[in-house]
Order: C-alpha cells, then structure tokens, then sequence
C-alpha cells in the first residue's frame, strides 16, 4: 500500500522546484496522489478496510487543501500539475 523509496524519490526529482526541494506543495500533491492510488487499488479487493479508509479520506482532505493552495498562489502551475498527475477538478 505505501509507496518505495525509489518511487518517492522519483515523484521528488520529477516535481521539484528546486534542487534539494523535498517539501514544497508541488511535491506533497504528487506523492500524495501516489498513495492515494495505491490505496485505492488496496479497496478493489478489500472492501471492508475501514480503518484504512479514514486514512484515505485524510490523505484526499491534504490534497485538496494543498491544491487549494497551489491555486491560489500560481493558477498556471496548479493547472500544469493536475494536468500531469491526472486529478480531475
């Protein structure tokens, strides 16, 4: 369910502002959306985890308030980036 190292440090390389930028929302909303995905593939075949469903619904909840961010603060890149990662709003 969660997602590898490698993978994280590619999300990290791939949406990086900066060298070295491992924090900034760009980045968060990208490895975000990986474990959201992840996940969610997880409830194809496990319906009932509902424990792991309130952890989904939070991630979502971040998400969107980092997007919202995002938004607010540049209109181009919040469009570029759902764009790239495939979020539908």
């Amino acid at each position: 369910m969660s997602i590898t190292a490698e993978r994280k440090q590619e999300l990290i390389k791939e949406h990086a502002i900066t060298d070295g930028d491992t924090g900034s929302a760009p980045v968060q909303v990208a490895i975000l959306t990986e474990r959201i995905t992840n996940l969610t593939e997880h409830f194809k075949t496990n319906k009932k985890d509902n424990h792991s469903r309130r952890g989904l619904l939070k991630m979502v909840s971040t998400r969107r308030k980092l997007l919202d961010y995002i938004r607010k603060n540049d209109e181009e890149a919040y469009k570029a980036l759902i764009g790239k990662l495939g979020i539908r709003k």
